[in-house]
């Protein structure tokens, strides 16, 4: 075929069937990367046995890394959603900030809550507050909703123990403590430039369900709005962010003394760099959490309805434990297969960084198959054994660029499109696009580039010249948007 290596084919014929199986069929995606990954080392020239032998080995140790991980995580959000914690990280942020701050207050607590919260559960929980502190021309829905949900969204799709990005790190075979610091801080741009397009949304569709009140009704009404949640059973906001930092700052730590054991290797014999080192490993940090939020949150909470809560988590978990699974698979069997050499000599002789190909392979699943998880799994087990080929690639920041990449345009095919817009009551599909589809967009842009410009200063191999794709396609997006009527 066109002169190509076998393995090579391999890749092409199994990437085409693993897109119609899951665009076109009722395939789950667990399966169609599963039948990828047999097309792919069957077609490339393995044997059966060493084909079965690599998904075996690929599914089998990707989960080793990073399974509990993700079982751990959910259970905390588990908590976290049930207790109220999330309701009151949200009031509070909103009485801190005061009026007309609403929207950055809702953002700031999507940023945080979804970091362990599934992202459509969180929506469902905390937009009752952003509802409740609309108000005419003042306090728009649309701008307070689309903050909420951009909040949400960004640090759902790059932070861990969110298990995609999780799942991204197993793969890339990035450090866990490395990959949640880098997606906290490459997260915040992405995130104020929604919010900057939800205000602007405000002043362009000012009528958008709001009623008329006058200053002193809306006053009265923020004034309601924070007397009831004082009134309502709660966790303080201590005990609300504990759960999050403490794994966190748990991980900062065991990173820090990492850093110093580099150059002083004797630092990393003694007792207390072994307790930093334990203690900080992701695995136990957020055992910690668990239990903290366990005692804290729910100290009232019997033992079965305890372990009924931490179950409903790691149900929610269960296939996302196999979709990262099947997408190391898949990696193994490029990589055992000899495709992900041959790619990266390929790719070496293009005129574009080997950075760029996570981002752009993120992209085109999100668009195709609606999915954040998969697709940033699906880039990051066809990346990985290719880059690895390639001397100088910053890893991490592959890792980054495909979970980045994930973010692009969420619409008909991704849950949450529909979550955001039926909670908002938005029917028309222009309006639908304009209201959620636009925002992941430029997340998408701004978190891309983010990632081109750290790999410029931190990488061997970039260019600036990477920028062009992202920013040509924000530009476009806006043209667009502008174009649109005044009025929804």
């Amino acid at each position: 075929m066109f002169g190509l290596p076998i393995p090579i084919i391999g890749l092409i014929i199994a990437v085409f069937v693993l897109v119609i199986l899951v665009l076109r069929t009722r395939v789950h995606a667990f399966i169609a990367m599963l039948i990828a990954s047999a097309i792919a080392g069957l077609v490339g020239g393995m044997s059966v046995n060493q084909t079965l032998g690599a998904i075996s080995t690929g599914f089998g140790g990707t989960l080793g890394g990073i399974g509990i991980v993700i079982g751990l995580g959910v259970m905390m959000g588990s908590i976290l959603e049930v207790s109220g914690a999330a309701e009151k990280m949200a009031y509070s942020f909103i009485k801190f900030l005061g009026k007309k701050k609403e929207e950055w207050a809702l953002a700031i607590t999507g940023y945080i809550v979804s970091i362990p919260i599934f992202v459509d559960s969180a929506f469902v929980i905390l937009y009752p507050v952003a509802k409740a502190l609309a108000k005419n021309g003042k306090r728009s829905l649309l701008t307070l909703g689309v903050a909420l949900a951009g909040g949400l969204v960004v640090t759902h799709h790059t932070v861990p123990p969110t298990p995609g990005p999780l799942g991204v790190a197993g793969i890339f075979g990035v450090d866990i403590g490395t990959m949640l610091l880098a997606g906290v801080v490459l997260a915040i741009l992405p995130v104020v430039g929604i919010v900057f397009y939800a205000k602007w949304l405000d002043k362009k569709y000012p009528t958008f369900n709001q009623e008329v009140f006058t200053q002193e009704e809306l006053k009265q009404k923020y004034d309601d709005y924070i007397a009831s949640r004082e009134q309502k059973q709660l966790p303080s906001l201590t005990l609300s962010l504990m759960p999050i930092v403490l794994p966190i700052g748990l991980i900062f730590i065991k990173a820090m003394f990492d850093l110093v054991v580099k150059s002083n290797a004797e630092l990393g014999e003694t007792a207390i760099y072994q307790c930093i080192a334990f203690i900080g490993h992701p695995m136990i940090a957020l055992a910690i959490s668990v239990l903290v939020s366990v005692y804290t949150l729910l100290p009232k909470t019997d033992k079965e309805t305890t372990a009924v809560y931490l179950e409903e988590g790691v149900k929610t978990a269960g296939i996302i434990l196999l979709v990262t699974g099947a997408g190391g698979a898949l990696g193994a069997v490029l990589r055992d297969s000899g495709a992900g050499k041959q790619l990266a000599e390929q790719i070496a002789t293009l005129p574009i960084s080997p950075i760029l190909i996570p981002f752009i392979v993120s992209t085109l699943v999100r668009f195709i198959q609606g999915s954040g998880t998969v697709a940033m799994i699906t880039a990051a087990s066809i990346s990985a054994p290719i880059l690895a080929q390639i001397p100088g690639v910053n890893m991490l920041l592959a890792a980054q660029a495909a979970t980045m990449g994930s973010l692009f345009f969420g619409y008909f095919n991704d849950s949450l499109f529909w979550v955001v817009n039926r909670m908002m009551d938005i029917s028309d599909v222009k309006k639908q696009m304009i209201v959620w589809s636009i925002p992941t967009t430029i997340a998408w842009a701004i978190g891309g580039s983010l990632v081109i410009i750290a790999n410029l200063i931190w990488g061997n191999d970039g260019s600036v010249f990477d920028l062009i794709f992202p920013i040509a396609v924000l530009l476009a997006i806006l043209f667009y948007v502008n174009r649109q009527n005044k009025t929804l």
